[in-house]
C-alpha cells in the first residue's frame, strides 16, 4: 500500500493565489505563457516557464533558463508572496468545471512506492522530458507542479473530506478559463489523523497525469540517495507532491488525432479501406456517442465509423481501447504511421479544444484527416495499469488541469 504523508507546503498568500497559480508548464507554449504573464510579475509562469523573461528564441533547455526560474522563485519567497507553513499538514484541493466537481487530497507520496508499482503508471515517458523536469527541480530545490493521482473511491474518505469542505477555505478563485479552484488546510488534528489512516488502507494509486513529473522526482530521489552518507528515508526528496482524487470524480476528455496525409490514397480509397475493418456512415455529427465509435473528418465531411466486432477483444485491456484499435488498424496499416511518438505526420489535439479545432486544422490544408475519439474511461486506465502495461501515447486528456504554484514541496 502506498504511503501518504503531510508536508509543510510553500503556498501563496490567500489574496495572491489567483494571480500566482497558473496552468501547468506543459499545456502552454512559450508564446502563450509570455502573453499570459506579461503584465503580472507574480504569475508563476515566470517560475515554470522562465524563458518568457529571456529573449525570444532562447533555448528552453539552456542553463540560463533554469537559473532564471530559480531566481524568480526566490523573489516570490523573498517578498512574502509565497510562504511556507510552519508545520506539516494535509490539504484539500477542489476544482469545479461546468457541472463536474473533483475534490482531492494534497500530500506527498513516496518515491519507493512508484518503484514498487503501488503507484501505477500507464504511459511511457521520454528521457528528454524527464531531464527537463529534473533540471527544474534541482534548480529550484522544489517540486512546484503536483502529480495527478487517482484511487478507487472509498465512501468513508468522501464523507470525511466533505466535512472539511464546510470550513473556510484558504484560497478560492475562478480562473480566466472559468474553472473554480478552492483549497483548504486540514487543521483539525483528529481529522488529519483519520485522513492519514484511511488513505493508508488504499491498495494502490494510479497516475492520471504527470508521468514525467513523477519519473523525474524518482530520479532525483535516486541521485540524492546515492550522494547521501546516511539517508533516513524521511528526507523531503524521498517524496513527491501529489493531489489524489477518487476515480468517480475524474473527468476524461478525448485525445483526438489529425494526420498530414492519407499515405498516397484518395479520400474514396481511404474510406474504402476503412470499410474493410468496420462500418462507415457518411454525414452526421462530429463527436462519437459511445465506445468503439469514431468520427472522421476528411474532405470537408464528417463520417461515423464503428469497429468490426471481430477486431474488439474484450479480454485485452490495451487492445480493446479505441486508441489502440485506431493505431493498429488505421494509422499503422492504412496510413503507415508505425510510431506515433516520433512520426511527424501525426498531431494530437486535446479534447478541450473541441472538434471545431479539428475542422480548422483539416480545412487549412495542413492536415488531411481528423479522428474525433470517444474518451478512454478511468476503468480502462486502471485495468491497463493493474496489468503493468501501457496505453498508446496520448490516450487520455484530464480536465481540469491542476494549477502550478498553488502548492510547492521544498526538497
Amino acid at each position: 500500500m502506498p504511503i501518504v504523508k503531510p508536508f509543510a507546503a510553500l503556498r501563496p498568500r490567500p489574496e495572491l493565489a489567483k494571480r500566482i497559480a497558473q496552468p501547468p508548464y506543459d499545456v502552454l507554449s512559450s508564446e502563450e505563457a509570455r502573453e499570459l504573464a506579461k503584465n503580472d510579475p507574480l504569475s508563476f509562469l515566470h517560475v515554470s516557464k522562465p524563458e518568457i523573461d529571456l529573449p525570444a528564441g532562447t533555448d528552453v533547455h539552456s542553463g540560463e533558463v533554469y537559473r532564471k526560474g530559480a531566481e524568480n522563485f526566490q523573489k516570490l519567497i523573498g517578498d512574502g508572496s509565497l510562504k511556507q507553513d510552519k508545520q506539516k499538514c494535509f490539504y484539500l484541493y477542489q476544482q469545479i468545471m461546468g457541472g463536474n466537481a473533483q475534490l482531492g487530497l494534497v500530500a506527498v507520496v513516496r518515491c519507493e512506492d512508484y518503484q514498487k508499482s503501488v503507484i501505477k503508471k500507464h504511459e511511457f515517458t521520454q528521457p528528454d522530458k524527464e531531464d527537463d523536469r529534473i533540471r527544474h527541480m534541482e534548480a529550484l530545490n522544489a517540486q512546484t507542479g503536483p502529480v495527478f493521482l487517482t484511487y478507487r473511491a472509498v465512501p468513508q474518505i468522501d464523507q470525511l473530506l466533505a466535512g472539511v469542505v464546510q470550513t473556510k477555505p484558504w484560497a478560492d478563485f475562478v480562473a480566466p478559463d472559468g474553472v473554480q479552484h478552492t483549497a483548504w488546510v486540514i487543521e483539525n488534528a483528529e481529522t488529519a489523523k483519520k485522513t492519514g489512516n484511511l488513505f493508508a488502507e488504499i491498495p494502490a494509486f494510479y497516475i492520471a497525469d504527470g508521468h514525467h513529473r513523477s519519473a523525474a522526482a524518482v530520479r532525483v530521489f535516486e541521485n540524492r540517495k546515492k550522494q547521501s552518507k546516511s539517508p533516513t528515508g524521511n528526507e523531503p526528496w524521498n517524496f513527491f507532491l501529489a493531489v489524489i482524487f477518487p476515480h468517480d470524480q475524474m473527468q476524461i476528455l478525448p485525445y483526438n488525432r489529425v494526420v498530414k496525409d492519407l499515405n498516397g490514397l484518395t479520400t474514396a480509397q481511404f474510406l474504402e479501406k476503412l470499410r474493410h475493418v468496420g462500418i462507415v456512415e457518411s454525414g452526421g455529427q462530429s463527436r462519437p456517442e459511445k465506445k468503439h465509435e469514431i468520427c472522421i473528418y476528411v474532405d470537408h465531411q464528417w463520417h461515423r465509423f464503428h469497429w468490426g466486432k471481430k477486431l474488439v477483444a474484450p479480454q485485452d485491456a490495451v487492445g480493446r481501447l479505441d486508441v489502440s484499435l485506431l493505431q493498429f488498424n488505421v494509422l499503422d496499416r492504412v496510413l503507415g504511421i508505425e510510431d506515433p511518438r516520433r512520426d511527424g505526420r501525426i498531431k494530437f489535439v486535446g479534447g478541450i479544444r473541441g472538434t471545431a479545432e479539428l475542422e480548422k486544422l483539416v480545412n487549412s490544408g495542413e492536415f488531411a484527416a481528423a479522428f474525433s475519439m470517444y474518451p478512454t474511461s478511468i476503468s480502462d486506465l486502471m485495468a491497463v495499469a493493474d496489468e503493468g502495461r501501457v496505453m498508446p501515447p496520448k490516450s487520455t486528456w484530464f480536465e481540469p488541469k491542476l494549477r502550478d504554484g498553488l502548492f510547492c514541496h521544498l526538497l
